[in-house]
């Protein structure tokens, strides 16, 4: 089951990280909380509210994202 949760309620400040990948220039950047069974994602300008994923469906969308099952956007 995946759901929203309050980021400030899932983990501390410091335990969101963002994407080496994200460059953050544009200010389109995600973070994200490992927490035990769950990750946490949010927005890094609005730092409310935060999806909730079981370890489970995060693992599969790493493994979906890894072997190239998305476009990129243009």
């Amino acid at each position: 089951m995946n759901r929203t949760r309050k980021s400030t309620d899932l983990a501390p400040e410091g335990a969101w990280f963002k994407s080496s990948y994200s460059s953050g220039a544009e200010g389109n950047c995600v973070e994200a909380a490992d927490r035990q069974s769950e990750m946490g994602v949010r927005d890094s300008k609005n730092k409310g509210p935060a999806l909730v994923f079981q370890e489970s469906a995060w693992a599969a969308f790493l493994s979906s994202v890894r072997a190239g099952k998305f476009e990129p956007l243009a």
